[in-house]
C-alpha cells in the first residue's frame, strides 16, 4: 500500500485498460501488427505515466523516499527499455522473479516461473531433495547443491547418484559416482543397470508434484516464496506416501493371510491315505 496522492487521470487509466484489452484481442486473433501497435501505445501511456509521478513527487518531497514506490518506478524503467532479444526481461510486475524456461517441446514451447530440482530414491521413489533454482541455471551446475542438500537432509551420502542427459558435464566432485543415461559403460554391473532403468521413475513424481501437490503455481511471494512452495511440495508428498502405506499394508497382509488359508492343504489332502 502506498501512502501518496498523486492521482492519475482517468482518461489515462481508461485508456491503458482498453488498450491492454484490444492488445490481448489482437494477439489470441494472430493479428500481430496491431498487436504490436498497442503494445507500443502502452508503452507510451506507461512513460507519460512514470513522468507525472516522478515530476509531481519531486515538487512534492524534493526525492522519492517511498522504498515500494521507488521500486515500482524501477521496475517501469526496466520495462520501457527492454526489448525481444533483451536478457533478464520482467513477463510479470507482481512477481518480477519468473522466468522463461524453454521446454523444447511441441506441446509446451515454454514454461514460466523457476526450475526445481527433485531427487527420489531408486527402490521406493521416496523424496529425499527438493529446492528451487532461480537464475535459469544450467542442470548439470545444479548437482552439487543437491547433493549437499540429500546429505544434509538424510545424513547419509549416496553410492551412485542416476542423472539424465541434462546432467552432462556437471559440477560435482564429491564421493557419489554420477551415472548418466545412455552411458551405460561395458563394465557395469547388473545392479548399475537396473537402477540405470529406474531413473524414468522420478518423472512421475514430478508430475504428480505438480497436479496434486501443488507445484503446478506457485502462491508465495518473492523467491523465497518459490524455495518454500517446493519444499512444501515435497514433504506433502512424501506424507501422501506414507499414509497410503499406513492404511493399506494392514489391508494387503489380511489379504495375503486369507489367501495364504484359502490355498492351505491338510496334510490328509496333500497325502491321501490308500483304500
Amino acid at each position: 500500500m502506498l501512502n501518496m496522492s498523486l492521482p492519475i487521470p482517468s482518461n489515462v487509466a481508461t485508456d491503458s485498460k482498453k488498450t491492454l484489452f484490444m492488445q490481448s484481442r489482437y494477439a489470441h486473433a494472430r493479428q500481430m501488427k496491431r498487436a504490436a501497435k498497442m503494445t507500443r501505445k502502452l508503452k507510451t501511456i506507461l512513460g507519460r505515466v512514470v513522468r507525472d509521478i516522478e515530476r509531481k513527487a519531486s515538487k512534492t518531497r524534493g526525492q522519492i523516499s517511498d522504498e515500494p514506490l521507488r521500486e515500482l518506478l524501477a521496475l517501469a524503467h526496466r520495462l520501457l527499455v527492454q526489448e525481444r532479444d533483451s536478457k533478464n526481461k520482467i513477463y510479470s510486475v507482481h512477481a518480477p522473479e519468473v522466468e522463461c524456461i524453454a521446454k523444447g517441446k511441441a506441446h509446451k514451447r515454454y514454461e514460466f516461473g523457476c526450475k526445481a530440482s527433485v531427487a527420489t530414491t531408486s527402490k521406493s521413489n521416496w523424496i529425499v531433495g527438493a529446492h528451487a533454482l532461480h537464475g535459469n541455471p544450467y542442470d548439470g551446475h545444479a548437482l552439487e547443491a543437491a547433493i549437499a542438500q540429500i546429505e544434509r537432509l538424510t545424513r547419509k551420502t549416496p553410492g551412485d547418484v542416476m542423472v539424465d542427459q541434462g546432467y552432462r558435464g556437471h559440477d560435482y566432485t564429491g564421493n557419489a559416482t554420477v551415472h548418466v543415461v545412455r552411458r551405460v559403460p561395458k563394465n557395469a554391473t547388473r545392479a548399475v543397470r537396473r537402477m540405470l532403468k529406474r531413473r524414468a521413475a522420478v518423472e512421475p513424481t514430478i508430475g504428480h508434484l505438480k497436479s496434486d501437490n501443488c507445484m503446478s503455481r506457485n502462491h508465495l511471494t518473492g523467491k523465497a516464496g518459490d524455495e518454500i512452495n517446493t519444499l512444501l511440495a515435497a514433504a506433502g508428498y512424501n506424507l501422501r506416501k506414507l499414509l497410503r502405506w499406513i492404511v493399506f499394508s494392514p489391508v494387503l497382509a489380511l489379504l495375503q493371510w486369507l489367501e495364504a488359508m484359502l490355498n492351505f492343504k491338510s496334510p490328509l489332502q496333500r497325502h491321501p491315505l490308500s483304500p
